[in-house]
């Protein structure tokens, strides 16, 4: 079979970038504490823009933001906050930019009460991934009471830039939910690699 035979969802098009991030990384379970909070904030900083914008800046954000390390972030000052303004290399949205500051402190708080933000937040799901049966991109939601939930809980904890539809594109992307279109090769897989797991919509 060749990469041209491979069927995938429609988003994926033909971006060399979305295409390995779509093939490696989208609906893959992650549970690591500061690669959830790097999606997060990555997925608050897109809100009104593209994925792929986002993707094609991503080792910019990570150069600018300390590797998205919260208790560097919470250190930032109005020096700093004015020097990634100026940084081409990212978004340059000065409430987006002034909400990781939030955000890092919201994170660290949540670090000391529980111990693991992967827990916090994969509480929403109770643990379990959630399986779409999808036909098409636009048959998918934009929102679940999962994200509804987790919105509601992060906003309290402090958080910025967090609405159900940012948590939801969250949840997708780190695997909480498997919103690959059942057509699509890594529908299957997901669903195979982490059957134990698994509930379908």
């Amino acid at each position: 079979m060749t990469n041209n035979d491979i069927v995938r969802c429609d988003w994926a098009g033909n971006n060399p970038v979305m295409i390995n991030y779509h093939d490696n990384e989208w609906g893959e379970p992650v549970y690591d504490d500061r690669k959830l909070f790097e999606f997060l904030m990555l997925d608050a900083f897109q809100a009104g823009l593209s994925w792929a914008i986002i993707l094609n800046k991503r080792e910019n954000f990570r150069k600018a933001f300390d590797n998205f390390d919260p208790e560097k972030i919470v250190k930032y000052d109005d020096n700093k906050i004015a020097e990634l303004i100026e940084n081409k290399g990212i978004i340059r949205n000065k409430l987006k930019i002034s909400s990781m500051i939030t955000n890092s402190r919201s994170y660290l708080d949540i670090m000391d009460q529980n111990g693991s933000f992967s827990d916090f937040l994969w509480q929403f799901t109770e643990g379990r991934i959630i399986a779409g049966k999808y036909n098409c991109w636009k048959e998918i939601p934009a929102t679940s009471k999962e994200s509804d939930d987790m919105s509601k809980a992060l906003k309290k904890a402090g958080f910025k830039f967090v609405g159900s539809t940012i948590c939801y594109a969250f949840m997708q992307a780190v695997g909480m939910v498997n919103d690959h279109t059942m057509q699509c090769f890594r529908y299957e897989q997901l669903i195979e690699e982490n059957k134990e797991k698994v509930i379908f919509r």
